[in-house]
C-alpha cells in the first residue's frame, strides 16, 4: 500500500526543515575541535539521553530485531532487560562517569584517542581506530538497508534511489556540523521515535482486540511453528526455545548477549559520555534513557511477535510466511503498511527514518573521526584537521553505501550483533582496565585487544555457521562450512572471544608486574 503522496510530502518537509535547522544550529555553534568532536563538553542531560538512546536504537532494533521477534518469539524481551541493565545503568553509572572524568582530564575527543591517551600508546589509538574503520561499515550498511527497505515498501520507489538519497541527507549535516549537529538532531529524532513507537503499541493492541486477547492468541499459536523451527528448538512465539537448542543458543548468545553486552564498548556511545559537563548530568540522563530504551526495544520485540497473530487472522499465515521472499527484515514494514491508517504509516515512517538517521549520523561521525583523526593523523600532532576528517567521513559513507548494496537479505539483526560482539571482545576488557586502574598496563591491553579481535574473527570465519557458511573461508580451506560440530556452530563468537580477551588481560597483568618486579630488583636480585 502506498501512502497518500500529499500527506507524506507535507509531513516529511516539516521534518526535514526541523532536521536541517538543528543541523545548521550545530554547524553555527561549532567553533573548534571540541565542538566538532565532543559537542563542546556541555550537552544537556536530556539531549544526551535522547541522543544516546536514538543512537543505540535504530532500524536494526525496530526492523531487524522486530523481524527476528516475529520469527522466534517473545524471548527477545530478555534483550530489553540487558539493554536497560547494562546499556543504560551500568554504562552510565559504572563506565560513563569514569569516561567523562578521564576523557576531560586527558583532553580525549574520540574513543581511540581515549584509549591511546590512557595507555600513552599510539598503538592503542591506531588499533582501536582500525577496528572501527574496518568493521563499522558493516553495521552502518545494515542501518542503511533497514531505512531504505521501509522507504521502498512505503513509497514504492526504487531501492537504489531510497538508499542513496537516505545516505546523502544524513551525510550533509554530519560532515558540516560535527557532533553538535548530530546530537541536536538526535534529540529531535529520539522524540519522534518515542511518539511513533507508543502509537504503534496502542494501535497494535487495538487491532488485535486488547492486550490479554492478543497475547492469549499468540500463546495459542504454538502448534503453527514451522517444522524447521520446531526441529531447532522453538516451542512457540510466547515462550523461550528449548534450553540448549540451536535456536536457544542463537537467541541467547548472539542476539541477547551479543547486543546486550556489546553495547558497553560501542565507540559511538562511549564518546557521548565525554559530551557533558559533570557526573550529575549522567545521573539525570539515566532517568530519561531507561524509559526510552524500554519503549523502543520493548515495543519492537512485542509488536514483532504479535504480527503473527495479525497475519494469521487476516491472511491465514504466520508472519514469516507473509514476509517478502522470506526476508524477516520486511515483516515489520509489511505489517505497518497492511494494518495501520495512512496517517500513522507516515508518522511511523518518520519515526523509522529518525531511528536510522540518528544512528547513521553517529556512525558516520565516528568512522570519519576514527579514520581522519585517529588513523591518518601523525603521531605527536596535537590538533585535528577538520578538512581531513570531513574527507575521511565522506570516504567511509561511500564505503558503507557500497557494502549495503552487496549485503544479503535478513542481515540487519545479525550485522548489528556481529559489530557489537566484536567491539566487546576487542575493547571491553582493555577499556574497563583503563577506566579503573591508576597505572593501566599497556602490555596487558595490547594482548587483550589482539586476542579478543583475532579469536572473534576466527570463530566467525570457521565455526559460527551463520557467518562461516556465508564467508566460505572454512569451506575453501577445510572443505566444510564449519570446522566444529553442533552445538558449537550456534555459539556466538562473543561467548568465546570475550572470556579469552579478559583472560589475556589478566595473564598480561601478571606477566607485566613480574617484568616490572624483576627490573626493579636488578640483575643481581638486590632491591
Amino acid at each position: 500500500m502506498a501512502v497518500d503522496t500529499g500527506l507524506f510530502i507535507a509531513i516529511t518537509l516539516i521534518y526535514l526543515v526541523a532536521v536541517i535547522g538543528l543541523g545548521y544550529l550545530g554547524y553555527r555553534r561549532t567553533k573548534g575541535d571540541d565542538d566538532y568532536m565532543v559537542a563542546g563538553r556541555s550537552v544537556h542531560p536530556v539531549v544526551l539521553a535522547l541522543s544516546y538512546g536514538a543512537t543505540f536504537i535504530s532500524t536494526s532494533a525496530i526492523i531487524g530485531f522486530g523481524g527476528v521477534a516475529a520469527q522466534l518469539g517473545m524471548g527477545m524481551i530478555w534483550l530489553t532487560v540487558l539493554n536497560i541493565g547494562l546499556g543504560i545503568f551500568i554504562a552510565f553509572v559504572i563506565f560513563g562517569k569514569k569516561t567523562r572524568k578521564i576523557g576531560s582530564k586527558l583532553g580525549a575527543v574520540t574513543f581511540p584517542d581515549l584509549m591511546g591517551k590512557c595507555y600513552q600508546s599510539p598503538f592503542m589509538r591506531y588499533a582501536a581506530g582500525l577496528v572501527i574503520v574496518v568493521a563499522m561499515p558493516l553495521y552502518t550498511a545494515a542501518i542503511l538497508i533497514g531505512g531504505a527497505q521501509f522507504i521502498t515498501s512505503t513509497l514504492q520507489i526504487p531501492y537504489t534511489t531510497a538508499l542513496i538519497a537516505f545516505a546523502a541527507i544524513v551525510a550533509l549535516y554530519v560532515v558540516l556540523g560535527g557532533l553538535l549537529a548530530v546530537m541536536y538532531t538526535d534529540a529531535l529524532q529520539g522524540g519522534i521515535m518515542l511518539i511513533g513507537m507508543t502509537i504503534l503499541l496502542v494501535l497494535t493492541y487495538i487491532q488485535l482486540g486488547g492486550v490479554i486477547e492478543a497475547h492469549t492468541a499468540l500463546a495459542a499459536m504454538s502448534d503453527l511453528v514451522p517444522q524447521g523451527l520446531a526441529a531447532g528448538g522453538m516451542t512457540g512465539w510466547a515462550s523461550m526455545p528449548a534450553l540448549g537448542s540451536s535456536i536457544w543458543l542463537t537467541m541467547v548468545t548472539t542476539l541477547v548477549l551479543g547486543v546486550g553486552i556489546g553495547v558497553l564498548a560501542q565507540p559511538q556511545l562511549v564518546v557521548r559520555f565525554m559530551t557533558v559537563r559533570d557526573s550529575r548530568a549522567l545521573n539525570r540522563a539515566v532517568l530519561v534513557g531507561g524509559p526510552f530504551i524500554l519503549m523502543m526495544t520493548g515495543v519492537a520485540f512485542t509488536v514483532g511477535a504479535l504480527t503473527n497473530v495479525y497475519f494469521y487472522k487476516t491472511q491465514g499465515v504466520i508472519a514469516l510466511a507473509a514476509a517478502t521472499e522470506g526476508n524477516v527484515d520486511t515483516i515489520i514494514p509489511n505489517f505497518i503498511n497492511a494494518s495501520m491508517p495512512d496517517l500513522f504509516v507516515v508518522i511511523f515512517m518518520l519515526a523509522l527514518l529518525a531511528a536510522a538517521m540518528s544512528t547513521l549520523s553517529s556512525l558516520f561521525h565516528v568512522m570519519g573521526t576514527s579514520l581522519g583523526f585517529d588513523v591518518m593523523r601523525r603521531t605527536g600532532s596535537k590538533g585535528a584537521s577538520m578538512r581531513l576528517i570531513q574527507v575521511a567521513t565522506v570516504v567511509m559513507i561511500v564505503a558503507s553505501v557500497v557494502i549495503a548494496f552487496i549485503m544479503p537479505g535478513s542481515i540487519i539483526a545479525r550485522a548489528t550483533a556481529m559489530f557489537m560482539g566484536l567491539c566487546a571482545s576487542a575493547f571491553l576488557p582493555a577499556y574497563a582496565h583503563a577506566m579503573y586502574s591508576s597505572r593501566p598496563s599497556l602490555f596487558a591491553a595490547k594482548v587483550s585487544l589482539i586476542i579478543g579481535a583475532v579469536v572473534w574473527f576466527l570463530w566467525t570465519a570457521f565455526v559460527h555457521i551463520k557467518e562461516s557458511a556465508t564467508l566460505g573461508l572454512s569451506n575453501l580451506i577445510f572443505g566444510v562450512p564449519a570446522i566444529l560440530p553442533a552445538p558449537w556452530q550456534d555459539v556466538d563468537p562473543l561467548v568465546i572471544a570475550l572470556p579469552l580477551s579478559l583472560a589475556a588481560l589478566m595473564v598480561g597483568l601478571v606477566l607485566d608486574r613480574h617484568r616490572v618486579s624483576v627490573e626493579e630488583e636488578g640483575p643481581t636480585g638486590a632491591a
